[in-house]
């Protein structure tokens, strides 16, 4: 494990001394010799959560399990840029569907992993990849900017579009813009596709949950935009606050849903974020802080709480849970370069007009008309 220096900021009691060791030894205890990561021993592995994972190794310093991560991933993409929907025991668990927010991920955590290790020849390793599953991605983007949830087992697009998947696709635009720019491959068709999707989620409300019942009892529909620099800090503490009391519950974490008495770790660590992206950093540390109640004597994280019934729920240690409980500990004590990703948005210069590469760097200001 790569030793880190000194944390950029103050960490006393943000989390345990042994946090980090035990945390990456929880995902290590559950990664498969091929490098899947697995939701748990015995479960499945589905695109998304295992990038998730794969973060967390890349924080705590596991280089080489991480990278075996990706590894898996790319071996097992489609000819179409797309992955299924799950994977178990060495095949494919679910062939029903393909996700548009599972497939984007890829560009994220590839970027995140890059930020840390400073390794480009893992960008350029990775990056037909990552190019393949956005090409997939903006493939399924409607005329008014938002992107359809998924295909279904022949290919043909699900027609409806979901806030929360769509903003972490916003993300993994951003990502794979500056994969694509630091590597001296502008995509400026990536670029017209985030700002439209940008559009989309701040102006279009109408384009999401056309089908199916409203996904708005969901937490992450009212912080993922947030986290994913959909919005300015005003406007994100302006809608953080607004559903704050309908969804967080003090000494405890942030609900799943609001019409539940279930916390859950991981939307709690990714709350954490969406606030320090807000200008929150007081309420994040706070939040953060609690979870590490939750713990249990392997390093590893419990799901959930029901607490009307004093109940942990389910009876599960997932890695994306610990993946997590990484991201927003990095993003709190600035563990490693990539602690930033999701509390700011960051975007290289144009390769056309900035002949600075990777060095060319520069954070732009989070608004409202932000592309």
């Amino acid at each position: 494990m790569t030793e880190f220096a000194t944390p950029a900021k103050p960490v006393a009691q943000l989390f345990p001394a042994d946090f980090l060791r035990r945390s990456a030894d929880y995902i290590l205890s559950q990664q498969q010799a091929d490098g899947c990561i697995p939701w748990f021993r015995g479960g499945h592995a589905d695109p998304w959560d295992h990038v998730e994972a794969a973060m967390g190794l890349s924080v705590a310093g596991e280089y080489a399990a991480a990278e075996k991560a990706y590894a898996w991933l790319a071996e097992r993409q489609l000819a179409d840029g797309s992955w299924w929907v799950a994977y178990k025991d060495g095949g494919i668990h679910n062939r029903e569907r393909r996700e548009s927010n599972f497939v984007a991920y890829v560009a994220t955590g590839v970027w995140h992993h890059y930020l840390i290790t400073g390794d480009k020849n893992f960008l350029r390793v990775y990056w037909p990849t990552v190019e393949r599953a956005l090409e997939f991605v903006l493939g399924l983007q409607t005329e008014h900017g938002d992107i359809h949830w998924a295909v279904d087992a022949g290919g043909q697009p699900k027609e409806d579009a979901l806030i929360t998947g769509c903003s972490s696709i916003y993300k993994s635009l951003e990502c794979g813009i500056n994969i694509a720019r630091s590597l001296g491959c502008g995509r400026p068709h990536w670029e017209r596709g985030r700002e439209k999707l940008g559009e989309a989620l701040r102006k279009k409300p109408q384009r999401f949950d056309r089908t199916w019942e409203s996904k708005a009892r969901f937490s992450m529909d009212w912080f993922y935009p947030v986290l994913a620099g959909v919005f300015s800090a005003a406007a994100a503490r302006t809608r953080l606050q607004h559903k704050w009391d309908e969804f967080v519950v003090a000494g405890l974490g942030c609900r799943c849903v609001n019409d539940e008495p279930w916390v859950t770790v991981a939307e709690s660590c990714e709350l954490t974020m969406a606030l320090l992206a807000a200008g929150e950093a007081g309420r994040a540390a706070k939040l953060y802080r609690g979870l590490h109640r939750w713990r249990d004597g392997d390093g590893g994280y419990w799901t959930g709480y029901v607490y009307r019934d004093s109940a942990i729920w389910p009876e599960e240690k997932t890695t994306w849970t610990v993946g997590a409980m990484l991201l927003a500990a990095d993003a709190l004590a600035g563990l490693t370069p990539a602690s930033g990703l999701f509390t700011s948005v960051k975007l290289l210069s144009d390769p056309a007009q900035d002949t600075e590469g990777v060095d060319g760097l520069h954070q732009l200001e989070l608004g409202g008309s932000q592309r």
